[in-house]
């Protein structure tokens, strides 16, 4: 499996993208800005999309995906959330008003868009690939996802602040080499962390300290601008983890 990263920050500017990652060739986690990375060749090539939660960095680039290349598909896109993600997207995006309902275009029989609830704890299996949510703590209904060939792992968290059923989930899995894990603020900006419920400096090491496993740890979703000060508090604070920020255009393999 390979995940290519075509965004990975906590906003925009100087060139830097929100969250989103291509599965492979077809598939992608999450839609933010960085699927604008791609071209419509590739675009069209995607058949699912797998959010990890509802908020607009994390899905502004859905209805632009299918705004581009739904005449170029013979089958809709697919896209799998939790129901109470699908229901904030049914509501407040594809719903005329801020954008056209693509379940609905060119007719609700052979629409360009398709929503698939995902359970907290399912999967779904693309061919040999078999993609889990988990467990995940953010201001709305989120959830991370495990990514698995049959004998490696990769997790990416999505949003989320501390945690125990993320690391409950994290602690039953014996092959995962890879985990991307947020953390948006550094420590100076703790009251803003907690309010917005992500990850801080202080608070991801004692997330990970309570990690049995010991996979590679790439941070994601860092504050334009204040990533080295970020970064060097998480390696002042944490030992003995191979710790590194993860980076756009980067591409994990496993």
């Amino acid at each position: 499996m390979k995940l290519t990263v075509l965004g990975c920050g906590g906003g925009i500017g100087s060139g830097r993208h929100t969250t989103c990652f291509l599965l492979d060739d077809d598939v992608l986690i999450d839609a933010g800005t960085g699927i604008t990375a791609l071209s419509l060749e590739q675009l069209a090539k995607i058949d699912h999309v797998f959010l990890t939660h509802s908020h607009l960095d994390h899905v502004l680039g859905l209805p632009l995906l299918i705004d581009a290349v739904g005449d170029r598909r013979d089958k809709p896109v697919t896209v799998h959330a939790l129901p109470d993600t699908l229901e904030i997207l049914d509501r407040h995006l594809f719903n005329w008003k801020l954008w056209p309902d693509f379940r609905e275009i060119p007719d609700a029989a052979a629409p360009w868009l398709r929503f698939v609830p995902l359970a907290l704890g399912s999967m779904v299996e693309l061919g040999a690939r078999r993609i889990s949510s988990l467990p995940a703590h953010h201001t709305v209904p989120a959830c991370g996802y495990r990514l698995s060939n049959g004998a490696r792992s990769l997790v990416f968290t999505g949003d989320t602040t501390r945690s125990e059923a993320l690391v409950h989930a994290l602690n039953q899995m014996s092959d995962v080499s890879e985990l991307i894990i947020e953390t948006s603020f550094e420590n100076g900006l703790r009251d803003i962390a907690v309010a917005s419920m992500h990850h801080w400096p202080d608070s991801l090491a004692l997330e990970l300290g309570n990690l049995k496993n010991n996979p590679r740890i790439w941070i994601t979703h860092l504050k334009p601008g204040n990533e080295a000060p970020i970064m060097d508090e998480l390696r002042r604070n944490i030992h003995g983890r191979e710790i590194a920020p993860l980076t756009q255009g980067q591409v994990i393999e496993w």
